[in-house]
Parts: structure tokens; sequence; C-alpha cells
């Protein structure tokens, strides 16, 4: 028998350590379309769609669901595609699914990060009574007030009020006895994975008061407020949702003298830093902040990645002392000599042979050196 799943939308390598993101009642996993392609640079990625929203079936819950019964679904998505333990990101009802994960399923989780949610969604017969008129009337006379209960005002995103408009009413309605029976305040302390809260300071859905609730109860939890951001934080704020994330998820970014040692050697930093006058001192510091500190600490693209990219730069513009740097570089950074040669080699067509041509001399000089010091 098929068992019938969540309709999920998955990015990044398959290898990767796993992150599953949850969305908010109305819309699908479009809410993460500024966010997800980027965490995928480092992560397998699995965005899902609450039951009759987006592409999930309607039929996946019914009267009287509850969020446990999501729960089920999502860790059913998760065993379908081999992932054991994943981090796990929420917003609003996507929230709840992980707080009820961590109090019930820890062992499934490696970090939470609970956005615009609650621990609870304000009583209970507020979402009956919504549940009962969705029943009756469908739910235009909620889409008309969508953009006003998830964003500040003037902004939109026409894709997610779309959602919302076209999600199945009886599914939306089944979501909403969902939140009615969701209360997990007493639990809130027995939370033992890492945890990260994310409140819109504009949020009128669930205030930042509603997280630092959360905040205040989960042992050693982390509590971010961003300005400006109401409901929907990762649709409008999504470069600090971004940033939240990943802090959440790898830890704070290295310092740009750390990643400069990691990348060009200590020998390297040590003559620069022994070198360095006050004339040159706020140059050599510009160096440390703006390029390892940002560019090269910039999880978007690998190491191996940006070594492809420099050597290639490099040999655009003749810097042939520096692309010998950068080849040393490049063999820290994990690329082969076959793979030095093929962006060598492809520099040939765009930059020119006799550019190419130098680098190739360069090149080998600095892996023959590195070959006699691995014998030596």
């Amino acid at each position: 028998m098929t068992v019938k799943l969540l309709d999920h939308l998955a990015e990044g390598s398959p290898a990767a350590p796993p992150l599953l993101l949850g969305p908010s009642l109305g819309t699908s996993h479009a809410l993460w379309d500024e966010v997800a392609p980027e965490l995928s640079a480092g992560h397998r990625v699995v965005r899902w769609d609450l039951p009759g929203h987006g592409g999930s079936a309607a039929d996946l819950i019914g009267p009287g669901a509850t969020v446990a019964d999501l729960a089920a679904l999502v860790l059913e998505l998760a065993d379908a595609l081999g992932i054991g333990r994943f981090a796990y990101a929420g917003v609003s009802l996507g929230g709840a699914v992980g707080l009820h994960l961590a109090v019930h399923h820890p062992e499934r989780l490696s970090s939470l990060a609970v956005l615009c949610s609650s621990a609870h969604f304000g009583g209970e017969e507020p979402w009956r009574e919504r549940a009962r008129r969705v029943r009756r009337e469908g739910l235009e006379w909620l889409v008309a007030s969508a953009e006003a209960r998830w964003f500040t005002s003037g902004f939109s995103v026409p894709r997610l009020v779309r959602d919302h408009r076209e999600a199945d009413p009886d599914a939306y309605a089944a979501c909403c006895d969902a939140l009615a029976a969701f209360d997990l305040r007493d639990r809130l302390a027995g939370i033992t994975v890492p945890t990260l809260l994310v409140a819109g300071r504009q949020d009128p859905a669930t205030p930042p008061a509603h997280l630092r609730e959360i905040a205040d109860a989960v042992p050693a939890a982390t509590l971010v407020e961003l300005p400006g951001a109401s409901h929907l934080a990762p649709a409008q704020c999504p470069r600090a949702v971004l940033s939240a994330l990943r802090t959440q998820l790898d830890g704070p970014p290295p310092s740009g003298t750390a990643v400069r040692r990691e990348v060009l050697g200590d020998a390297h930093v040590d003559r620069a830093q022994a070198g360095q006058t006050p004339f040159t001192a706020r140059f050599q510091d510009f160096i440390a902040r703006c390029a390892w500190g940002e560019i090269w600490t910039d999880p978007t693209l690998s190491r191996r990645e940006r070594s492809m990219i420099t050597l290639t730069a490099l040999v655009a513009h003749g810097h042939y002392d520096e692309l010998a740097l950068h080849v040393r570089a490049a063999r820290r950074n994990g690329l082969t000599p076959e793979e030095i040669g093929a962006v060598l080699l492809q520099t040939a067509v765009y930059c020119g042979v006799p550019a190419a041509n130098s680098a190739f001399a360069t090149a080998q000089r600095v892996l023959a050196e590195e070959e006699d010091r691995g014998r030596g």
C-alpha cells in the first residue's frame, strides 16, 4: 500500500545535513522562496506543504485534527526520504509542529527554530469559530485580510495571497482545529534541543511576547526580534531570517583572520602581519574584514567554488604572483591538480591563450614545489 505523503520541495545535496522547513497556515512552501535556496548551499533542505495547501492532498487530515497529526505527517515524510535526524524550522503553525516534535520526538531533531509562532494561539474558541465559518463560507472572507494579518503596511507577496485563496477550505478548517487544541506551555521546560526563537516586532498574530514566553521556559533558548517584520518574516525580512538560521545551524561565522589562515596558510598570514606598517595597517584591516570576514565566510558558495573563481580572476588580470598563492590555497580547499588544470584551460577560452600559458607555468611550478615538499 502506497503511503500518501505531504507535498514537498527538496533542494541541496542529498549528502548534506538535512533541514526541514514548515509553513504558516494559509501559505505554501513558497513562504521560504527567499531563504531556502541559500540554505541549500550547505544543507539538504526539504520544505513541505500543509494538507490542502500548495500541492498536498486535502484528505491527509480531517475535522478535529491536532498538531500531533501534522507532526506525524512530517515524520512520515522524513522517513520516506531516508532522513533520520534533522534540523527543523517552522513559521506559525509550522513552528507549532516543531515544538511538538521537540517535546515528543526530541531524538529526531538536531536543532529547532520557531518563527512567528507560539506555545498556544490565543485561546480555543476563536479558532473553532474560524473553522466553522470557513466550512460554511469558504476562504474568500479571510483572503481579503491576509496581507494585513501577514505583513506590515504596503508590503505584499501575491504568490502567498494566491496560495491562501486556493487552499482547500476543509483542510484549512482542520488546521484551525489543530491550532485551537494546541497548548504546550507546561511542556516547554522539557525541550532539550538547541532552540532559536524569531519574533517579528510588528506581528499582530503572534506578538514578540509569545516568543519571549517560549524563550523564558526553554533552557538555553535564543530569542531574536526582527524590527520591521510582521507574521511572515521569511517573506518580508529574508536576509535577517537567513542570518539567524545560519548562526543557529552552523554557529557564528569564523573571523576573517581565521578564514584567511585556513585558506592561505599560517606562514603567509604571519609574513603579512610581520610586514605590516602604520602605512599599510588600514589596508590589512580592510582585507581581513571585507575579503575574508564577509566574502570568504559567506556559505552561499563553497571554498572550492571560491577558489575556482579566484583563480580565473587572477589569470584574467595577469596577477601571477597572487595566482601562485591561490593555487596553494586551492589545494588546501580540496581542488586536485587535474581540477586546477581544468580551471586554467577554461581561462584559455575566456581570458586568452597567452594569459593561460603564463598561468599554467605558474601553477606547474607551484604544484611541483608542493609535490616535492610532500615527498620531503
